[in-house]
């Protein structure tokens, strides 16, 4: 076992580890956070989606030991602080989390997105998107949710 020392949505977080846990694993078995979600476990589907120092990154390629020291935010924590509040409110208004599965790591991804100054069109949307699978929507309504969500905060003054 590994010791690691982290902060985990903005709370600290001392544990030690299985040297080949993956942060998603380390997540949603150790700590209960279970809103991420563990798809392929190849770092393809984008379910595992979560933010590392700042970056998205997928949670099933990174071993948690190697995260001594690391500020990690899972899609309870960006939902908590409020900054997703509109473009969760757009999805649910477009229907774009029909099964579920592929939304927290569509949110985490649109978010860091929509972080990005400029405003995207709605091709650089899907491609940003793209490596995140969604199976149910065809990815329209999501696409959909975050120009809505482009267009209200360019809204605002």
């Amino acid at each position: 076992m590994i010791p690691i020392s982290l902060t985990v949505n903005g709370e600290k977080v001392v544990r030690h580890v299985e040297p080949r846990r993956h942060l998603i694993d380390f997540l949603r078995l150790d700590l209960g956070l279970t809103g991420s979600h563990a798809g392929c476990e190849h770092g393809v589907c984008g379910a595992c989606t979560l933010r590392v120092n700042g970056k998205i990154m997928r949670g099933c390629l990174i071993l948690a030991a190697s995260l001594d020291g690391a500020d990690v935010v899972t899609i309870e924590g960006i939902s908590e602080s409020g900054e997703v509040s509109d473009l969760q409110a757009a999805f649910v208004a477009r229907n774009a989390a029909q099964c579920g599965f592929c939304t927290p790591g569509m949110v985490m991804t649109a978010a860091e997105l929509l972080a990005e100054a400029g405003t995207p069109t709605r091709g650089e949307i899907r491609e940003y998107l793209s490596g995140n699978y969604c199976r149910c929507t065809g990815y329209q309504a999501i696409v959909d949710a975050v120009e809505d969500t482009l267009r209200s905060r360019s809204a605002k003054p």
